[in-house]
């Protein structure tokens, strides 16, 4: 009687050998001349289980190492309705696919929600060793009884929940593959890179959840979330939400005119930049406009010059004095209010902070002193707090009514994100959020945010609603980490929910 086949994880690569019989799994394989054996993508490894199974080839799964966690959570409070459904719409996937909430709709509590429902050895993936720490204290407060780990920033843990950052996640993606059955990853949208999209591609992982408040991606590499994670299972909008489960909140754009000698001197710069533009055939509304420029800016001493010109007058239309005089205006209008002051640069950042004496907040703001200028913002020591983007993504920002935006980039994320700084909705009653976007009226900047809000509109329509069924899986070996078995609901249970033990 001929062995069966073992499957192996290698590197990030699983190898089956020997070769099973029948042709269904073959598409799956390649073969490996240097070990004279067939290597598939460890991304594949439940495709290639099921399959094995639904031919009924048997088979010696020596891939995976994850485990049972016991995951009772120390502490429960009630889901808001959209979290309740995106946890049934990940189920109905097979527990793989992205789920869109806006920021402050809490995220990080319907993944401990997903962990729960899925209790396994678990990675979650999250952008910055803030947003790793942030997770740290809210999965050790959940499971105070598991070993959590971390990963970045000087941290090397192996635990059965392991948090780690996408740079130090993508670096051991190898060792990690095999280890975990679920995988978490926080701002997905920063996934589909060249260098992170490894962490996906090398796991084994049959569950997978992706969190994100924008999952559009300006290179058009946010299709590739439906292979790394699985299609978008549930999306909902900042309006779907104002008034609920966020502030009600107002969006209210002030343009300012450039002063007489701001204006020529703004017009003289784009001037000499599409003069270049122009005779090197480049449109930046194109796809890859901007990359074509800067690539043709290096090359030529005139094209130096058209680069610098365009920095000019960004800089012109960011930092003009009537930008400063309306923001005075808002800090007088709003005193007694927590005010939030986004800028596109530090250079504006540490001038406002400087004129109007309000603490700021940079890449180049020290831990420690990040931490206490947000504790005492949150306490309302400081009624006013200015920025540029290192609070735009994931850092838990204290409860803000005002958001002033005095520049930007033209992206519909940034805008996104940043209105979500406002939108938490706090202990007070009937509050009302107001974003204002102050804007240099004709000028390529107001151009850029005319554009961004129609991508910011488009992007954040909702998707149709997915027909899948849920996934049953049928496994040979009764202690596959990912057996699903239907077990009978409780008469008080939501129909429209499958009801899983793991």
């Amino acid at each position: 009687m001929p062995r069966p086949p073992t499957l192996k994880y290698d590197r990030g690569t699983l190898i089956l050998h020997p070769p099973p019989r029948g042709k269904a799994w073959i598409e799956f394989a390649t073969w490996d001349d240097r070990i004279e054996k067939f290597r598939i993508q460890a991304i594949h490894y439940r495709l290639l289980i099921e399959t094995l199974q639904a031919n009924d080839i048997e088979f010696i799964d020596q891939a995976k190492e994850f485990i049972p966690l016991d995951l009772n959570s120390s502490f429960e409070r009630t889901p808001y309705p959209h979290q309740q459904e995106a946890l049934i719409a990940w189920k109905q996937q097979g527990r793989q696919g992205v789920v869109v909430l806006p920021t402050a709709a809490g995220k990080t509590y319907l993944a401990q929600l997903a962990m729960e429902s899925t209790p396994r050895t678990c990675l979650i993936v999250v952008p910055t060793l803030d947003l790793m720490h942030q997770w740290y204290a809210q999965i050790m407060a959940a499971f105070p009884d598991l070993e959590v780990g971390l990963l970045g920033g000087g941290s090397r843990d192996r635990t059965p929940i392991l948090i780690a950052t996408y740079n130090s996640a993508a670096i051991h993606a190898e060792t990690l593959g095999n280890q975990y059955a679920l995988l978490v990853f926080d701002e997905c949208h920063h996934l589909p890179s060249d260098f992170f999209r490894v962490i996906a591609e090398y796991a084994i992982a049959p569950y997978r959840l992706g969190l994100t408040a924008t999952p559009e991606r300006a290179d058009g590499n946010h299709r590739d979330l439906d292979v790394l994670i699985g299609p978008v299972v549930y999306r909902k909008r900042v309006e779907d939400l104002a008034g609920h489960t966020l502030a009600k909140h107002e969006i209210i754009q002030i343009k300012v005119k450039l002063s007489a000698k701001e204006r020529q001197k703004y017009d003289q710069a784009i001037a000499i930049r599409n003069d270049f533009l122009r005779k090197s055939n480049i449109s930046l509304g194109s796809l890859n406009g901007w990359q074509l420029f800067v690539q043709a800016s290096a090359k030529t001493p005139a094209g130096r010059r058209a680069m610098l010109a365009h920095r000019e007058a960004k800089e012109i239309a960011a930092g003009t004095e009537g930008k400063l005089r309306v923001l005075t205006d808002l800090i007088g209008e709003h005193y007694q209010d927590s005010i939030l002051i986004f800028t596109n640069d530090n250079a504006t950042v540490y001038r406002i902070s400087q004129s109007f004496l309000i603490p700021a907040i940079t890449h180049q703001t020290a831990v420690k002193e990040r931490h206490n200028i947000l504790s005492k913002f949150r306490e309302g020591v400081y009624k006013a707090l200015v920025t540029s983007h290192v609070l735009n993504e994931g850092v838990d920002v204290p409860e803000v009514k005002i958001a002033i935006i005095l520049s930007g980039t033209g992206s519909a994320r940034e805008y996104v994100q940043r209105l979500g700084r406002i939108l938490r909705k706090g202990t007070g009653p009937n509050k009302l959020a107001i974003l204002y976007e102050v804007v240099a009226e004709n000028t390529t900047e107001e151009r850029t945010s005319q554009r961004r809000r129609e991508e910011n509109k488009t992007s954040m329509e909702s998707p149709k609603k997915a027909t899948n069924q849920p996934q049953q899986l049928e496994l040979l070996k009764p202690d596959s980490p990912y057996k699903i078995t239907p077990k009978k609901a409780p008469k008080a249970a939501d129909s429209s929910e499958e009801n899983y033990e793991l």
